[in-house]
């Protein structure tokens, strides 16, 4: 009997996530499929053999479902090694800079910072992923605000309505006013969890924007936070500042660069501008890729790695880091625009 359309669903959903069952199910149809052929071989009666012809047409289109889900599953598979190995890959001063200052201090905000295309977003994303919520049964509320949108505006209160949106806050109230509910609805909310407020985009703010934001925002969140922290405390508030120009940097007066025996959490830290990957970085990486990830098909070329580490650098103009992650996505039979989106949560 052919399988209905409801039981292919259900086979397909029962089996997702074992593709190897799935192809069992190929093979029973291939089995299938050629015995029904060969019954019409000698088959006289046209009732019969148009019968045998629905038989065969119904078992191929099933067989084709399954194959298509088997190939779905297993480029998910591939996709999801891609991005564990990827993950291994650079950023070794920002994640040390941040990874000092979270095994000290549970209070502080950050500027990740370099030029178009260096993955700013990404390795905001490790920061988070790797060393705020991994390893903890914490909650973390991530506040994300896309400054592009409001950052050329000449009204401030633009952006204190964005925020306050973030924080739940719908009802119309003073800037005065609103910038107090803020700090208080962030700090309730640190309470009970972790809270990751990220600025994208402070590039496109004009500067005193930026300074309002650290200063009439940060500061007395902030300050208020640290009156009340205990050493035990294990909720973290951070904020991320996210520049993907490498111009807001050169602001020296805004950051420092490392944490001194006076430094506050109300001062930004300024974390080490991301450069473009060396050749160096690129060889211990795929070192890495051929003794963890042997399945990713990059290890097939792995022993010309010389030759291979110089055409990843050939096509991503010497080494930026998306235009590398890029090559290499595309080298796993993998689209690095379609995947950063389901990769990049924040």
């Amino acid at each position: 009997m052919p399988l209905s359309e409801l039981t292919v669903r259900v086979c397909v959903n029962t089996y997702m996530n074992h593709p190897e069952e799935l192809l069992k199910l190929v093979e029973l149809l291939d089995e299938k499929i050629l015995f029904l052929k060969g019954k019409k071989i000698t088959e006289a009666n046209p009732l019969v053999l148009f019968q045998l012809s629905q038989e065969i047409e119904e078992a191929e289109t099933q067989r084709q479902v399954f194959k298509l889900e088997i190939e779905s599953i297993n480029c998910g598979l591939n996709s999801q090694k891609l991005y564990l190995a990827l993950l291994k890959l650079g950023y070794k001063d920002q994640i040390l800079a941040f990874k000092k200052f979270v095994r000290s201090q549970s209070i502080g905000a950050f500027l990740i910072h370099g030029c178009p295309d260096y993955g700013q977003r990404w390795l905001l994303n490790r920061l988070v992923t790797q060393h705020i919520d991994s390893g903890t049964t914490n909650k973390t509320l991530p506040l994300p605000v896309e400054l592009h949108r409001i950052g050329r505006r000449t009204d401030i209160s633009t952006l204190w309505r964005e925020l306050g949106g973030r924080c739940g806050l719908r009802r119309q109230s003073t800037v005065a006013d609103i910038k107090e509910e803020i700090i208080d609805r962030v700090y309730q909310c640190w309470q009970t969890q972790n809270v990751v407020l990220i600025f994208h985009d402070v590039d496109c703010m004009p500067e005193n924007y930026l300074h309002t934001l650290i200063h009439e925002f940060w500061l007395p969140l902030a300050t208020q936070a640290r009156e009340t922290a205990s050493s035990t405390r294990k909720y973290r508030l951070l904020m991320f500042l996210i520049d993907y120009e490498g111009c807001v940097g050169t602001r020296e007066t805004l950051f420092v660069e490392r944490i001194e025996p006076n430094w506050e959490a109300k001062i930004p830290v300024k974390l080490p501008v991301i450069n473009q990957f060396c050749e160096p970085e690129l060889n211990e990486w795929l070192d890495t890729v051929e003794m963890e990830f042997d399945e990713l098909p990059l290890t097939e070329v792995i022993s010309q790695k010389d030759d291979l580490i110089q055409e990843i650098l050939d096509n991503s103009n010497n080494g930026i880091p998306e235009l590398t992650f890029s090559e290499i996505c595309d080298r796993c039979e993998c689209n690095w625009y379609e995947v950063k989106d389901r990769w990049l949560k924040l």
